[in-house]
């Protein structure tokens, strides 16, 4: 086993009250890719920034290797003194490492480099922030919630980065696709402490239930053994009152490990209020369509959405979903078309820009909307420091304003507002942002279960799956024109349907754009040959795909040296980079000529 290259060991971190860390310990090795799991506050950011040496431990030890780098993924970039992202992203790079890597980072992030950062939303800003921490390759990457703000696309790419890269890391995010498909290792923080997994996400919620019944049938013995402590000191035998003594002390002992126990933090416990039954049909969309200038948002789309439905849509940032959302519930009218609205409709919705909240107002006045103590759920008056308990706020947190909370606990005090009003219609915009894995887990149930409709807008693969009944996507998914399509089931239904729909569409392409000179052949009429520059094409390709094929061997060769990554980083990335475009020349190349070659066997018959 290799040494380590990073290690905390015992940790201790309190702001006041109970200890936020108390002998939590993460240990990175040269390759490890590890996930960090645990509840919202469990303290996984402030355990991150101890292993980057932004925040200092009150004790324990940390040893970072001397020669290693360590790059942190920062929450709220500083852009101070950079007039362009290229300028801060290349910022990040170290003396020997190459600059082609951040164009290349920016161009994947959907970034082009020369956006001023003073004018970037939170999305971008993450994004520019993502490219600077990556670009230089390091031995340790730490990444914080790395796909908010992130569309599937993208997120699929960075998945494929993280999987080969050299870096260690640490990941910490609410995307349970992303997790299984990036981690070979699990650190699950719990009450202040850590335990290892070395195993992917995958495996983690098994593991984490079985520690728990383990733990919960070790109180039980040690509850079963207090009460026989007791009874024989009560009736045993006092003679040997040294030997009582001793007993007496260990059960003292028992007795405070059994109260100062503190069991696992409980489950966010809710269900919808009810609301009256809205109509059978509750929209109903017509050739609807929306253009900003020239660039069409949606062309012509109709949609039945009916009572018990549960959609979701997906697609790249900025293709419209959050447009065609708007238009869909009456927020924006169409340029064309009609939409129609059903009977009786309770709607009610979470915004993913959190627009809802006022830092200034407190959790109480915000989820009673100032009208005293109590508030109603499901026709009961309830005081609002017990409904709060049911979402994992403390009484206390009461007459806290909102802008001390964190991300998931804002998302869980929205959550703890809607499911407190009657609502026969949920419109989810990014619901699953901030939210940890267990609080993801009662959203999935409420959505699933929910008797009336829902739509929602998501980028969370996994949480898709799980919940919709049909899918709204573009048809084109990497140059989005306004195409929207309807697909039953998933996420992962809807590739399956969507690849099986573009290949049809490309056979089709293929055959309209067939030279005349065959359409003529297959009519019967006078036979014709390839043109001067078909022929050409035909009979040069395999020349030029041959010294492709040349010079990727020829890198692949000069790659394949275990010592270059090390040695000449800058070279080894040219010489990926070089190699991508080599190989993506040749399929065009082999395309062309095979095309060429089924067009020339049909004309000669």
């Amino acid at each position: 086993m290799a040494p380590p290259i990073l290690k905390l060991d015992d940790i201790f971190l309190s702001f006041g009250g109970a200890p936020l860390l108390a002998g939590a310990g993460l240990q990175i090795e040269p390759g490890d890719k590890i996930c960090l799991v645990g509840r919202n506050g469990s303290g996984k950011s402030t355990l991150l920034k101890i292993a980057a040496g932004l925040v200092e431990a009150q004790s324990g030890e940390v040893f970072r290797h001397p020669s290693s780098t360590v790059r942190y993924l920062e929450q709220a970039p500083d852009f101070a003194g950079f007039n362009t992202v290229q300028a801060y992203a290349e910022a990040g790079l170290g003396p020997g490492d190459d600059p082609y890597r951040v164009t290349y980072l920016l161009s994947h992030l959907g970034l082009s480099g020369d956006e001023d950062p003073r004018m970037l939303s939170g999305g971008e800003s993450r994004r520019a922030a993502l490219a600077r921490v990556m670009a230089p390759e390091p031995d340790i990457l730490l990444l914080d919630e790395p796909t908010n703000h992130l569309d599937l696309p993208t997120i699929e790419w960075l998945e494929g980065e993280l999987q080969k890269t050299r870096s260690a890391l640490v990941l910490i995010s609410h995307d349970r696709r992303f997790l299984e498909k990036v981690s070979t290792a699990t650190v699950w923080l719990d009450r202040g402490t850590s335990r290892r997994l070395d195993r992917g996400f995958a495996h983690f919620e098994a593991w984490r239930d079985q520690v728990l019944e383990a733990e919960e049938l070790e109180q039980h013995k040690l509850g079963k053994s207090i009460e026989r402590e007791e009874h024989w000191l009560r009736y045993g035998v006092t003679a040997r009152r040294k030997r009582n003594m001793r007993r007496l002390g260990e059960l003292q002992t028992m007795r405070s490990n059994y109260r100062g126990h503190k069991g696992p933090q409980g489950t966010v416990q809710a269900t919808v209020s009810d609301a009256q039954e809205s109509g059978k049909l509750v929209i109903e969309a017509d050739k609807i369509t929306k253009s900003f200038g020239e660039r069409a948002i949606v062309t012509p789309f109709s949609i039945r959405v009916h009572r018990g439905d549960c959609i979701g849509l997906v697609g790249p940032n900025g293709a419209g979903k959050t447009t065609l959302l708007k238009m869909l519930t009456g927020q924006l009218s169409p340029d064309s078309g009609i939409v129609k609205l059903g009977t009786n409709l309770e709607i009610a919705t979470l915004d993913q820009k959190r627009e809802d909240l006022d830092p200034e107002d407190t959790l109480a006045n915000y989820l009673t909307d100032g009208r005293g103590e109590n508030l109603l759920v499901n026709g009961e008056q309830r005081h609002v420091t017990g409904y709060m308990k049911e979402f994992l706020f403390q009484p206390e947190q009461a007459r806290t304003p909102i802008r001390n909370l964190s991300g998931g606990e804002r998302a869980r005090l929205m959550l703890a507002r809607i499911l407190s009003r009657p609502t026969n219609l949920l419109i989810l915009d990014e619901p699953t942002n901030d939210l940890d894995i267990e609080t993801l887990d009662l959203l999935q149930e409420i959505v699933a279960g929910f008797p009336g409709t829902v739509i929602l807008v998501s980028h969370d693969r996994d949480f898709l799956d799980r919940t919709v009944t049909s899918t709204i996507a573009p048809a084109v998914p990497d140059a989005p024109d306004g195409c929207w399509i309807e697909y039953a089931g998933g996420y992962s239904d809807m590739l399956v349907q969507r690849k099986g729909a573009l290949e049809e569409r490309r056979k089709a392409e293929k055959a309209a754009e067939k030279p005349k000179t065959q359409q003529a052949t297959a009519s019967g009429s006078s036979k014709v040959k390839l043109s001067f520059k078909q022929k050409f094409a035909l009979e040069n390709l395999p020349k030029e795909m041959a010294k492709a094929e040349a010079e990727i061997a020829k890198r692949e060769q000069a790659m394949a040296d275990p010592n270059l990554f090390t040695r000449d980083p800058a070279a080894f990335n040219r010489l990926a980079g070089e190699m991508e475009k080599l190989r993506a020349s040749l399929t065009d190349m082999e395309e062309e000529w095979l095309e060429l070659e089924m067009l020339r066997e049909e004309l000669e018959g």
